[in-house]
């Protein structure tokens, strides 16, 4: 009867091994997704983040160019000339409202 039971036996501990495995497998798919989303959170604040310094570096080009800096003098021209076309636009659309 002790040689039916012990196939048996090593089934068992092969099966509590297994579960084992697969709970410890579990954790670390929810550790990994926990960190993933931590992750695309801290990509997105960063991403933001750029895109504020790169109007405020173009800001910052502009306000230097104004102050007579020469580098990027046709792009401060083009920026000036942009908005007085939308500055004109404007007086136009309310010229036609009277």
């Amino acid at each position: 009867m002790n040689e039916i039971n012990q196939p048996i036996k090593i089934l068992e501990e092969k099966i509590i091994v297994l579960l084992n495995k697969l709970k410890e497998n579990h954790l670390d798919l929810v550790k990994s997704k926990d960190l993933q989303s931590s992750l695309v959170l801290e990509n997105k604040i960063l991403k933001d983040k750029i895109l504020k310094l790169e109007v405020d570096n173009k800001s910052l080009k502009v306000a230097n160019n104004l102050l007579g800096s020469s580098e990027g003098n046709s792009q401060t021209k083009t920026k000036i000339n942009n908005l007085i076309k939308e500055v004109d636009y404007c007086i136009q659309q309310l010229s036609e409202m009277n």
